[in-house]
């Protein structure tokens, strides 16, 4: 799975446009092979980025969870630390 595609169901507060819209351009960049597509394939491009975000959208209306909502900042930290611990693993 693509790295820069976060989780973005249970979250408080819940996942903004502009963050679906961000990882459905991961996803169709991942799928696709394509970082920016040509001229001739920006509109199929463009509108899987669409359609795929309206279904996310759609997705985590639907998805229903007993667990309470996570922290951004706290999952953040979380995400440094285990970064943090990576990289300095990779500099020895």
């Amino acid at each position: 799975m693509c790295r820069n595609i976060r989780t973005l169901h249970n979250f408080e507060p819940h996942a903004t446009d502009d963050e679906i819209e961000a990882a459905a351009l991961q996803y169709v960049r991942k799928v696709s092979g394509m970082n920016k597509p040509s001229k001739a394939n920006a509109e199929a491009f463009d509108r899987a980025v669409h359609e795929i975000a309206h279904i996310t959208q759609h997705l985590l209306g639907d998805l229903v969870t007993q667990a309470p909502p996570k922290d951004r900042e706290v999952e953040a930290e979380k995400a440094r630390a285990r970064a943090a611990k990576r990289y300095a693993s990779m500099a020895s």
